[in-house]
């Protein structure tokens, strides 16, 4: 037994106490493409490399919500390409009791926070099992990210 009363004033302080918790991180989607192999692997020019990162987020159940983040690596010598590689690395949470007012930088900041190393891991490994040496992707302030992102929509609103 418990030591502790079941009154129905505890059990509503329960139920409105927030909650955040990660419930699956996943790889979404990965694609490696190599379309000049072998010959462009025989260059000896220094590639250029361009990455490219992008959040999305959208509920998936009543208080449940996906955050995926994108990774884009686009390796070329002139215009041809050696590689393009990408990475979709998707989280799982709940979030309830949340202040409104919260929610945007939780689901646009935390939770990217949260999956990004295991992007970071994935996209080095695909790279690396395509015979390339790993492409580390530098560390992100998605608070930065999340803040511009929210700036360019009221720009955009006016």
């Amino acid at each position: 037994m418990s030591d502790t009363p079941n009154t129905p004033e505890i059990n509503a302080t329960e139920a409105l106490a927030p909650v955040f918790q990660i419930q699956r991180v996943y790889l979404k989607e990965a694609s490696l493409e190599q379309p000049n192999s072998p010959a462009i692997l025989l260059e000896q020019q220094q590639p250029s490399v361009d990455i490219q990162l992008g959040v999305e987020s959208l509920p998936v159940a009543e208080g449940v919500f996906e955050v995926s983040v994108t990774a884009t690596v686009h390796t070329k010598i002139g215009d041809k390409t050696v590689f393009l590689a990408e990475c979709k690395q998707g989280g799982i949470f709940e979030v309830r009791n949340i202040p409104e007012d919260q929610m945007g930088a939780l689901i646009g900041i935390a939770c990217p926070q949260i999956i990004y190393p295991y992007l970071r891991g994935n996209v080095a490994d695909l790279i690396t099992r395509g015979g390339f040496p790993p492409v580390h992707l530098a560390e992100i302030n998605f608070q930065a990210m999340f803040e511009q992102q929210q700036a360019q929509a009221a720009a955009t609103q006016q």
